[in-house]
C-alpha cells in the first residue's frame, strides 16, 4: 500500500477507517528522514496498515491537535481511534511489532 501525504482536508477521512498509522514528520528532522524508507517498507509489505505522514510545519493545526511536541510522532489508530502513540525513531521490527 502506498504512504499518503495528508493534510487539513483530508486527514479526517483517511483515518476513519480501519488501522492506521500517522507519521508527524517534518522534511528537516534528521529521525525523521531515518524512519521514511522504513515506513516505505513496512507500507509495501502489510496491506492491512494505512500509512499517513503529516507535515508538522504544513499542518500545525493538526500538530496541535493531536499533541505532537516532538517529531517522529507516530499515532497508530483504528477506525479514527487513537489506540497508541510513540515518539522518537522506532526501527522496523518494533513498528511490525507494535502494529499487531
Amino acid at each position: 500500500m502506498e504512504i499518503i501525504h495528508a493534510d487539513e482536508s483530508n486527514f479526517n477521512e483517511l483515518i476513519s477507517n480501519g488501522k492506521v498509522l500517522v507519521d508527524f514528520f517534518a522534511t528537516w528532522c534528521g529521525p525523521c528522514k531515518m524512519l521514511s524508507p522504513i515506513l516505505e517498507e513496512i507500507s509495501s509489505d502489510r496491506s492491512d496498515t494505512k500509512i499517513i505522514k503529516v507535515d508538522v510545519d504544513e499542518c500545525q493545526s493538526l500538530a496541535k491537535q493531536f499533541g505532537v511536541m516532538s517529531i517522529p510522532t507516530l499515532i497508530l489508530m483504528e477506525n479514527g481511534q487513537i489506540k497508541d502513540k510513540k515518539i522518537g525513531f522506532q526501527s522496523k521490527e518494533e513498528i511490525i511489532e507494535w502494529i499487531k
